[in-house]
């Protein structure tokens, strides 16, 4: 049995009118009571112009299946690709016409796959108070339905975890190259109520009807389009089909068939025997393909056929792959990226981070994230980088000093912590903050005569509203070298004032919160104590070769001054014995 399978987007878009009237002409209005429902649609760059479309019109004939009002079903979109972006919240609309206006005029975002991050949006932003979701306490069911055409470049299961915990109910819908896998992992149990893989025409009519089905306690069997060749069964919120006696139930769940032909045993298929209308048919289990003689099967190479994204080599592992480093590399947080070095030297490094409105929760998160991929990339512990967090908007917040934690996993772990601040951009304030709290002992900064590099980033993403110059200034002159990283409508003036000289090694620029960790090497380069500032700051093993020779060097100079000191006060001693005698 191989429930909802997968087949082109193409004849979902051939038939694309008669699904969207279909629905609209499926019964009555689904009254379901208060509902909160919001639309995760994948627009990454894997789906194409002509499906996306086709996920826009299926939307909107959901949407006519649906009672929709402010005391009925509040309905909010949200769209991902690499970065989140709401097309309209749960408050938005209460009219129909204004939330499908609103779809067909959706452009897709076109970048990767972070599903993760989309349903880590969805839990704390799209479906909080202030989007327009009813409180918990009125006990309004929340539903959120994920519609994705590829395998997530980032985690699901964890946060899809966390969202389940906190009553959002998901339903996971995979179109034609879905990985099933991430799709189970999204879902809400029963997995079967809840895991679609929409193939054809026929296939998403009857996840649509389905869906509806389970929001409004349909006979989805009376509503007709269930395709059931004999016997249509209806239960709560779903169907399945049965067949008269003496012919049992095709492989589609739907026809009935007299004879089952694999029962003959001789189809020869390596793996699975599907019966059908004219004869034996074989499938593979998952992550095996069909070859070309229809029987046989071979293990996918999951890393040619999916955007691994791994930096150096991809290696596939039955159901799954994994990335691999050069001998010497590490890998990363994210599964994918290699670690290029950076593991020596000491650094005292603070982060002044921007949490003021204009930056937004869901690019706070992104800039969360990016701080994390600064860390990766520093050898963090007591002897060698500290590292210290500061947030600021209307006021400033150290988030953790440099005196705080030891490793890197620790810092990464206060980071994601941190929570987002809002209100105004005081950047003044916090650079005046840094100079004189952060990069104190007090605050766990080691001592000057250490000559351990003092590093402040500010992260900022628009202008200041109290006056820099001052304390950009002063932050200089007590040796802090100054790094300025602006993202969208940051003033250049401001990020060069604040940094340090000269400002092209020292200023980093990008135009959106999505496409700011290209600006990685560059901080690498400078921030690296190997690399950067922090040259020649590394306490040496007097054991070392060079280190060695060195000492031998001044150990010889030192002994040759005092020998011809001691030769100064012998000829001095001599003398004066001479001086004596005389007077004798």
């Amino acid at each position: 049995m191989r429930g909802l399978l997968c087949s082109p987007l193409l004849m979902l878009l051939l038939f694309l009118q008669p699904w969207e009237t279909q629905l609209q002409f499926a019964g009555p209005r689904c009254r379901t009571g208060p509902l909160d429902l919001v639309f995760v649609i994948d627009s990454s760059r894997s789906v194409r112009p002509f499906e996306f479309e086709t996920m826009r019109q299926f939307l909107v004939g959901l949407l006519r299946g649906l009672d929709v009002g402010p005391n009925a079903t509040r309905v909010g979109v949200i769209q991902y690709s690499s970065q989140v972006q709401s097309v309209f919240p749960l408050g938005a609309f209460s009219r129909r016409e204004d939330m499908e206006r609103a779809i067909r005029a959706l452009v897709p975002l076109a970048q990767g796959t972070m599903t993760g991050l989309a349903i880590q949006y969805a839990m704390n932003v799209a479906f909080s108070v202030a989007e327009g979701a009813r409180p918990p306490e009125a006990r309004v069911p929340r539903v959120a339905v994920i519609v994705t055409d590829g395998r997530p470049q980032d985690r699901v299961a964890e946060v899809a975890a966390q969202a389940r915990a906190r009553g959002i109910e998901i339903y996971a819908v995979g179109v034609q190259r879905a990985d099933v896998g991430s799709l189970r992992a999204m879902a809400s149990p029963p997995l079967d109520e809840h895991v679609f893989l929409v193939e054809s025409f026929d296939l998403i009519q009857e996840f649509g009807l389905q869906f509806q089905g389970r929001l409004c306690g349909k006979d989805l069997c009376a509503e007709g389009g269930h395709g059931c060749q004999h016997q249509c069964v209806s239960t709560p919120g779903t169907f399945h089909c049965a067949c008269n006696p003496g012919y049992q139930l095709a492989a589609d769940n739907k026809s009935c068939l007299v004879v089952d032909h694999c029962s003959f045993g001789n189809h020869s298929c390596q793996h699975e025997c599907v019966s059908t209308f004219g004869g034996p048919r074989c499938y593979c289990r998952e992550g095996h393909d069909l070859l070309p003689d229809g029987r046989s099967c071979q293990a996918r190479d999951l890393c040619n056929g999916v955007d691994h994204g791994c930096e150096f080599q991809c290696v596939s592992e039955g159901l799954s792959y994994r990335c691999l480093c050069p001998e010497g590399q590490q890998l990363q947080a994210d599964g994918k990226s290699c670690n290029h070095g950076c593991r020596e030297g000491h650094v005292d490094l603070v982060l002044l981070v921007d949490g003021s409105k204009s930056v937004r929760p869901q690019n706070f998160e992104l800039v969360k994230r990016f701080v994390n991929q600064i860390v990766d990339f520093l050898d963090v512990s007591p002897e060698g980088t500290r590292v210290g967090l500061v947030q600021f908007s209307s006021r400033v917040r150290t988030e953790f000093p440099l005196g705080r934690y030891g490793t890197a996993a620790e810092v990464k772990q206060a980071v994601l912590a941190v929570e987002y601040m809002e209100r105004g951009t005081m950047t003044g304030l916090a650079l005046r903050h840094m100079v004189e709290h952060s990069f104190s002992e007090a605050q766990g900064a080691r001592p000057r005569a250490l000559n351990v590099p003092r590093v402040g980033l500010v992260f900022t993403d628009g202008r200041s509203q109290d006056d820099i110059s001052v304390w950009a200034a002063r932050a200089k002159e007590e040796g802090i070298v100054m790094y300025a990283v602006g993202v969208g409508k940051a003033v250049e003036e401001e990020l060069r004032q604040i940094a340090s000289e000269p400002a092209e090694l020292h200023v980093s620029y990008s135009p959106d919160f999505g496409t700011m960790t290209h600006l990685l090497d560059n901080l690498r380069g400078s921030i690296c104590p190997e690399e950067g500032i922090g040259a020649g700051t590394e306490l040496q093993s007097p054991c070392e070769c060079e280190n060695l020779v060195e000492f031998q060097g001044r150990t010889l100079g030192a002994l040759e001054k005092l020998t011809q000191n001691l030769a100064q006060l012998t000829a001095r001693l001599e003398n004066l014995e001479n001086q004596l005698a005389t007077q004798k």
